[in-house]
């Protein structure tokens, strides 16, 4: 099995390396990750100037991109082979709900995704890495699992899997889940330079609005380790008989 790790913390992040540390022995894993801190970059792609790549002294490879980034240019032409599994994480903090719209975490597994490859995004709930190993040996359960059941050998899917900060023998049964919600993000922070300037930060994320039971929200706070099948058709399914009766008036229409 051969294995390419990113993440969206950069390629000194605690969490690309425990991950790495978790893998390294039941896969030939390949670690491609930004150089910086790429939070909430999503699927970005950096197409208006170049990319670098550069090998740490730990052997892993950075590019000063996007986690999107990272995995198309080691799919197009970096990597001289082809992986099974496309893994992203493990990220600080958690990534459910509307979070996932935005994550750099789950972009980079989507971007394997899309060249269809089975990929998994891992996160933990919490900051600050606490219980990290923990995380790190259920994100490794998971894909030996996986593995033996010839699941990666499949056709590709994506997966969003939420850990909980907890001692190991503390974290509970892997849930399937659907993505819970949240309300819309806190006001803009608006401040003033020292230039005089006027300058915003982005505000904080909404608080929850729905966590219910069979959400990746619930079954964490439960103690549970979630997991969220993902798909990329961002097709309006179950309202396509209305738009049709829409879109067919618009050529009546008068001008």
């Amino acid at each position: 099995m051969k294995i390419l790790i990113s993440n969206d913390d950069g390629y000194q992040a605690a969490g690309i390396v425990a991950l790495y540390e978790a893998l390294k022995d039941i896969a030939e894993v390949e670690v491609i990750a930004p150089e910086q801190n790429n939070s909430a970059k999503s699927n970005a792609l950096t197409l208006h100037s170049p990319l670098y790549v550069h090998r740490a002294s730990n052997g892993f490879r950075y590019v000063n991109g996007t986690p999107a980034d990272c995995v198309h240019i080691a799919l197009t032409g970096l990597l001289d082979y082809r992986p099974d599994l496309v893994v992203s994480g493990i990220n600080n903090g958690a990534n459910m709900g509307d979070d996932t719209i935005y994550s750099g975490t789950v972009g980079a597994a989507m971007e394997g995704f899309l060249f269809g490859i089975p990929a998994i995004a891992f996160s933990q709930v919490e900051r600050d890495w606490v219980h990290l190993q923990s995380a790190a040996l259920k994100a490794r359960e998971m894909v030996l699992a996986m593995h033996q059941q010839q699941t990666i050998t499949t056709a590709p899917w994506l997966l969003n899997v939420n850990i909980p900060n907890l001692p190991l023998e503390q974290i509970g049964s892997t849930r399937l889940c659907r993505l819970g919600k949240r309300h819309a993000a806190e006001k803009v922070i608006k401040q003033q330079s020292p230039r005089g300037e006027t300058m915003f930060w982005i505000g904080a994320a909404g608080p929850v609005m729905d966590d219910a039971e069979g959400t990746d929200f619930h079954a964490t706070a439960q103690g549970h380790v979630a997991v969220t099948p993902l798909k990329v058709d961002l097709t309006d399914h179950a309202n396509l008989g209305y738009w049709a009766q829409t879109v067919s008036r618009f050529s009546t229409t008068p001008v």
